[in-house]
């Protein structure tokens, strides 16, 4: 099955997807360097990107409803429901983040524990997502196995 929104052929939604992912990690590595070194110039780019990811993931997500939507194996849309309810749930997170960092508690950890469980969520998310694409055959062509043509019968040698 082929992707609902795509350019020439090529899914937008996992184009877009590695940019929340880039950005929430690159949150949480900034807030353990802040946490390490004390510098405030990580504890701001912690907080840009972080801002930045919940941007992102809204944008990936549109694309990505459009793909669920379109899925016609029972097996995939579950998958798929999960994938989109946890990716929910995780920018939910990111927006409380963001909110409680606005509110000037600087003694409080839960924004580094907020943006430590999410990037664990994001990880079973992209999991998820991998499975749809690399296990299903979502949003792929029917004869796009590894090694193969389109049109061949059996998988050539990698070589």
């Amino acid at each position: 099955m082929s992707a609902r929104v795509s350019i020439a052929g090529h899914p937008i939604h996992p184009m877009l997807v590695s940019i929340p992912i880039g950005l929430w990690i690159f949150s949480l590595v900034a807030d353990l360097v802040f946490l390490r070194t004390g510098d405030s110039q990580w504890q701001s780019a912690s907080f840009l990107t972080l801002a930045g990811g919940i941007v992102g993931a809204l944008l990936a997500a549109v694309p990505g409803l459009f793909d669920l939507l379109g899925l016609e194996d029972q097996r995939a849309r579950r998958i798929g429901a999960m994938h989109m309810g946890l990716n929910l749930l995780i920018v939910a997170a990111m927006a409380v983040n963001v909110w409680l960092r606005t509110r000037g508690t600087p003694a409080s950890a839960l924004p580094y524990v907020i943006s430590a469980m999410a990037v664990v969520a994001l990880l079973v998310s992209g999991w998820l997502g991998g499975h749809l694409v690399h296990v299903l055959g979502v949003t792929q062509p029917k004869d796009a196995r590894v090694g193969h043509r389109a049109g061949e019968g059996s998988p050539r040698r990698a070589t």
